[in-house]
């Protein structure tokens, strides 16, 4: 099996040349979903498919499939491979990118390999994953799963106050296959862990077993403004004090929890935001994870009961608004068995895990047996140029992902 390796500099090429593709001014790596950088990105990868063979297809929410079909192949159900190109701003080059060109390269080394795979395979560049432009995030394989419809989808406007479907138009991404138009055999999503966990325990590899339920919510507490100096503490309707409340139980909760639950505020805003001025709104997100479902919902319901007795008490008005709720995701223990295997028979360290992070491979698993690889991330860093995976490991989990899709796809 492992007589097979990929171009080790050929994927090490294209991750670097698509990660300097979306610089702005400041040399910042900015491709935020539908833009013209993204556009740019596309491009790239449309160009790299067809130079290696690979029929490219793009469907009506934007997502990229390269669909290798040999000769002879009579099943249609392809086994799938993806992830995405776009990314936050001030981005590092491998979230995403690492899984797209990984699947790309496979195919390639497997076409030139002279490989006959039982099935066709497909990587995948799927649309808006990050979310930063439109919500909510994982938005075209989440509409490709059938999720959510694609006339909403494609109406979402964005935080600049663009139309999605306007831009994919105007970049030249507005396809016309219906999403769902390929339904994957299976699917598997190579990634940067973007955490601690591998690099810590000197792991090169992670079968990742699940994924945490992602609950987001947005808080707003309507208090009274008044001046700082003159109002008595006793006398305040403080919507940013009572903001900090929620904050300080968030941490507290999920510090005394022997659970890996997580709870994070990554907004905050005040109105009217003066320093001498005592905040009349408060507006934050609050964004909860964990394994379990169960323990997710008893996070939700703890937080709700919190936000009763805070309004109470600070004689606040509180509303809750739902942005996101994720059910957690046990992948396909056949994949995850069978990356083990992989990673055994090349003699390389590897572990299960829990993914903390949302990723396309939990919304495809809603209608396909789906799993995801991890390699290290240096400091568990993501979201950030300093975002950093070793060439050494980069190559490892490229040829994992290569020997899972010969494994998938020998048989019938």
């Amino acid at each position: 099996m492992n007589s097979l390796s990929i171009n080790d500099e050929r994927l090490l090429r294209c991750l670097r040349s698509l990660g300097a593709i979306g610089r702005d001014a400041e040399g910042r790596l900015v491709r935020l979903a539908a833009s013209d950088t993204e556009k740019l990105g596309r491009d790239q990868f449309v160009e790299w498919l067809k130079e290696a063979g690979i029929e490219v297809a793009v469907d009506r929410i934007g997502n990229i499939f390269g669909i290798w079909r040999p000769d002879g192949v009579v099943d249609d159900a392809p086994l799938m491979l993806g992830s995405h190109i776009d990314t936050v701003i001030n981005a590092g080059i491998y979230d995403g990118c690492y899984g797209v060109i990984s699947g790309l390269e496979v195919i390639a080394t497997l076409k030139e390999g002279g490989f006959q795979p039982s099935r066709p395979i497909v990587v995948a560049a799927f649309t808006n994953e990050e979310g930063v432009r439109y919500a909510p995030d994982m938005m075209g394989s989440l509409v490709y799963a059938g999720g959510l419809g694609i006339e909403e989808a494609l109406a979402s406007v964005g935080t600049d106050g663009s139309v999605l479907g306007e831009e994919l138009a105007r970049i030249g991404y507005a396809g016309e296959n219906e999403p769902g138009f390929l339904k994957p055999r299976a699917y598997i999503e190579l990634h940067i862990e973007q955490g601690p966990v591998l690099e810590r325990e000197g792991i090169p590899l992670g079968a990742v077993q699940n994924l945490q339920g992602i609950s987001w919510q947005k808080v707003t507490v309507e208090g009274d403004a008044n001046h700082a100096g003159t109002t008595p503490i006793s006398m305040r309707r403080d919507a940013g004090y009572a903001a900090a409340r929620v904050i300080t139980f968030l941490r507290d909760r999920a510090k005394a929890s022997n659970t890996p639950t997580v709870a994070t505020v990554g907004c905050i805003e005040f109105e009217p935001n003066a320093i001498n001025v005592i905040p009349s709104r408060a507006t934050f997100t609050v964004d909860l994870r964990d394994p379990d479902e169960d323990r997710l919902k008893q996070e939700e319901a703890a937080l709700a009961v919190f936000l009763e007795t805070l309004s109470r008490e600070e004689q606040v008005t509180i509303g809750v608004e739902r942005m996101a709720r994720f059910k957690p995701v046990e992948f396909d223990e056949g994949i995850v068995r069978a990356i083990e295997s992989c990673a055994a028979a090349r003699g390389l360290a590897h572990k299960r895990m829990t993914s903390g992070a949302g990723h396309d491979a939990q919304m495809i698993a809603r209608i396909a047996p789906a799993a995801m690889i991890f390699v290290p991330s240096r400091n568990g860093i993501s979201h950030n140029p300093k975002e950093f995976t070793s060439d050494k490991d980069l190559v490892a989990g490229a040829n994992i992902l290569l020997d899972v899709v010969r494994t998938l796809t020998s048989e019938a």
